[in-house]
Parts: structure tokens; sequence; C-alpha cells
């Protein structure tokens, strides 16, 4: 679609930028596909083709470890979490990304249905309805899936929400190593 309508452009050019998104560690990724891609663009124009293959670096690479603060009643049950699509997941509110729970299933799929939502003070601070097999409690975690992709580069500090500190995990020991910690000067430093 886009060398139907832009490819006339091309031959003027010395590169061009497939993007990023391209998920080329997933096993059902269509990598030929790609390769040909880049190959007939290359052949026919004569550019370099360059890949922003951010996301793929990090796909599946880590989990965001949540907890929940508080419980209410609206339309919903609604469970309030210390993290926020604001500050932790930019990509639930831009893409739209519905990012997976550990043991939680879509909207009224098992027992208790909740919206989680973030901290802050935005309406919009909502990452999605999931469901869960027995009720939610304060202090209980939530794990969300698949989530260094876009919470370890793209985060802020919105109303001075706290980020996550990121830590490894060795399966084979069992062991969490602490890496980093912010703080309220992280806060402050990226104010000045």
């Amino acid at each position: 679609m886009v060398e139907k309508k832009f490819g006339h452009f091309f031959t003027d050019l010395v590169w061009i930028n497939f993007g990023g998104g391209h998920h080329i560690t997933r096993s059902d990724y269509d990598l030929d596909k790609l390769c040909d891609a880049i190959v007939h663009v290359q052949e026919t124009y004569g550019v370099h083709v360059y890949l922003e293959p951010d996301e793929a670096v990090a796909l599946e690479a880590g989990v965001l470890l949540s907890s929940v603060l508080d419980i209410a009643e609206n339309d919903a049950h609604i469970a309030i979490l210390d993290t926020s699509t604001t500050a932790h997941m930019p990509d639930v509110l831009e893409m739209p990304y519905r990012p997976d729970v550990f043991d939680a299933g879509q909207p009224h799929e098992k027992k208790y249905t909740y919206r989680l939502g973030g901290q802050t003070c935005l309406a919009g601070d909502v990452i999605g309805d999931y469901s869960f097999d027995k009720p939610l409690c304060i202090g209980q975690k939530i794990v969300f899936m698949d989530m260094a992709h876009y919470t370890m580069v793209k985060n802020t500090m919105f109303n001075g929400i706290g980020l996550p500190s990121i830590a490894t995990y060795d399966p084979q020991t069992e062991r969490v190593t602490l890496v980093k910690t912010f703080d309220y000067h992280d806060y402050k430093n990226r104010l000045s």
C-alpha cells in the first residue's frame, strides 16, 4: 500500500525507515515476508532500508509487578493499583494495548471481574477489565506480563508517581536481584 501510493518518491531517497513494531523475535512472525519486502524495496529503488527493532528486543522480556491499594464500587468492581497507565503503561493509552495479567482472564470469563485503574488524578488512568477466580484484596500482587518494551523506556513520573524498581529474576535459583530503584531525586532531576 505504501509503495503503491508513495513509491514514485522512493527513487529520490537515500534511505527509508520501515519503522518499529516488527515483532521479529516472535515465533509466528512472518520473517520471510519482511525480508522479501526489504530486498524488493532496496533492489527496486536503490535505497537502504532501516528497521527499528526496539520492541522485538524486549518482547516478552519483563513483567510489571503491581499491588492493589484499594477496592471501590461504582458501576463495576474497581481495583486501584500502585501503578499507572499514564506513568508506567503509555502503550495502553496510545496503542491501545491490553497487557496480559498473570492468572487473569477476559472480563466475565472468570467469576470476579474488576476494572484495574491507576492512582493518578486522570479519569483515563484505566488499564482495563480483567476477571479472576477469587476476589481481589488490598495488598494483593498483580503481575502484568510483557511490559519491558514501554514501561522501561517511555515511563514518566506524572503527579510524582514513582517509577517501578528494576530487578532481575533467575528461575534456576529463584533469586531476585534489585538492579535499580528510583526516588524523589530522580523526579526532581527530571524537572531541572
